[in-house]
C-alpha cells in the first residue's frame, strides 16, 4: 500500500486525520499562490486550491491528500485573518448572519489521477456585541483563520446554528475524506 502524504502544515488537519486512525508518513505543505482569480466563485476557488496543493506536493508512489477551507459570505471569499483589523472586519460582516464554509479536499493517487470532494456547511453567528468581538479578538484564536474565527475554540459559543460538517469548518471534512480514501483503495477501517 502506498504511503499517505499530507499536503498541509495545518495541525488541525493532522489531528482530524488522526480521528480516522490515519497518520501521514510525511507532512509536505504545498507552496502555491493562493490569490483568488478575478471573479472566481468561492466553491471553484476552494476546489482549485485543493487540487493545486495536491499537485504541488506530488510524490511518486504515494497518495497525497490536500485541502482548502474557504469562508464565503455570498459570492465574497473572506480572507485568512493575519491582523486584528481583518479579523474584526470579518466578524462584523458575519455577525448575525448566515455564511458558508466550503472545505475542498483532493487526493492525488500514485498513478497521477486526482479525486476530489467538497463539503459545504452553513454557519450562523449570533448578533455579536462589540464586547464579544473584543473578547474574541483578545483570545488570538482568529490568527491565520479563514473568516477570522476558529469554530474549535471559543467562537463555537458564538455560533447559533450550523448545518453540515463541523470537521469541515475546522479544516478537513472527515466523512468526505474517509469516502475519498476508501474509493481510491487506501486502506482505512
Amino acid at each position: 500500500m502506498p504511503d499517505l502524504v499530507l499536503a498541509s502544515a495545518s495541525p488541525r488537519r493532522r489531528d482530524l486525520l488522526a480521528r480516522l486512525g490515519i497518520e501521514p508518513v510525511r507532512v509536505a505543505p504545498a507552496d502555491i499562490d493562493e490569490t483568488p482569480l478575478k471573479a472566481e466563485l468561492p466553491r471553484v476557488y476552494a476546489q482549485r486550491m485543493a487540487r493545486e496543493k495536491a499537485e504541488a506536493a506530488a510524490e511518486p508512489d504515494a497518495f497525497v491528500l490536500a485541502g482548502d477551507t474557504v469562508v464565503a459570505a455570498g459570492r465574497r471569499i473572506l480572507p485568512k485573518a493575519e491582523d486584528e483589523a481583518t479579523a474584526r472586519a470579518c466578524l462584523d460582516l458575519l455577525s448575525g448572519r448566515r455564511h458558508r464554509v466550503l472545505s475542498a479536499i483532493a487526493l492525488r493517487h500514485p498513478d497521477g489521477t486526482i479525486r476530489e470532494r467538497l463539503s459545504e456547511t452553513q454557519v450562523r453567528f449570533k448578533r455579536l456585541s462589540d464586547e464579544e468581538i473584543a473578547a474574541y479578538l483578545a483570545s488570538g484564536e482568529w490568527q491565520g483563520k479563514a473568516g477570522g474565527y476558529a469554530i474549535q475554540g471559543s467562537a463555537e459559543g458564538l455560533i447559533a446554528w450550523i448545518a453540515g460538517s463541523h470537521s469541515g469548518v475546522v479544516g478537513l471534512p472527515l466523512f468526505e475524506t474517509r469516502a475519498l480514501l476508501k474509493a481510491a483503495g487506501f486502506a482505512i477501517a
